[in-house]
């Protein structure tokens, strides 16, 4: 039978202090600004309420714009789905730039920014799940070649649009500030 650690004094731990191997607990994970501030014992929390209609605000105009895209740029059945790549890739592009200007150049930006931006407009923008169908369909149609590629190219493709327009704006963002044209 194992008996719990002690203190050298014979006091057990105090469990907010330690866990495995009495080693010090991480410390606790920022609360996400478009939630609000962290609450206090017994405050109650603002309402989600703002927050829930950007996002359905903004997730409208993005599916729209999605929409209207496809549109324009229609698919023949059993092709390559090139108008959902291009979607996601420029979708996952826009996020990079977004996130990297309200990290870097605006982080007090107003509250309902990021919801109506991010989650709203561009998570409206990109489809994965369109993605995944036109998968299925060209494996489902006998194109498993074409299947496989759309597969691969558009998480690659997107991965890389998002990290590099990230990188390529915090790198511009600092290039002005070292000119001195951006605060």
């Amino acid at each position: 039978m194992s008996h719990p650690p002690h203190t050298p004094d014979g006091a057990a731990p105090d469990p907010r202090e330690s866990h495995r191997a009495n080693l010090p607990l991480p410390p606790p994970e920022p609360v996400d600004p478009d939630l609000g501030p962290e609450l206090a014992p017994g405050e109650r929390p603002e309402s989600q309420a703002p927050v829930l209609l950007a996002i359905a605000l903004g997730g409208g105009l993005g599916a729209g714009i999605r929409y209207g895209a496809t549109v324009l740029w229609p698919t023949p059945a059993g092709s390559f789905p090139w108008t959902i790549l291009v979607v996601n890739v420029v979708g996952c592009a826009a996020m990079g730039v977004l996130m990297a200007l309200l990290t870097e150049v605006w982080p007090k930006a107003p509250r309902l920014t990021r919801p109506f931006l991010g989650t709203g407009v561009l998570g409206g923008f990109t489809t994965f799940s369109t993605y995944a169908v036109d998968v299925q369909t060209l494996f489902d149609g006998g194109s498993p070649g074409r299947a496989l590629g759309t597969l691969a190219l558009t998480v690659a493709a997107a991965l890389a649009a998002v990290a590099g327009a990230s990188w390529l704006t915090r790198s511009a963002v600092r290039l002005g500030r070292a000119e001195g044209s951006l605060a």
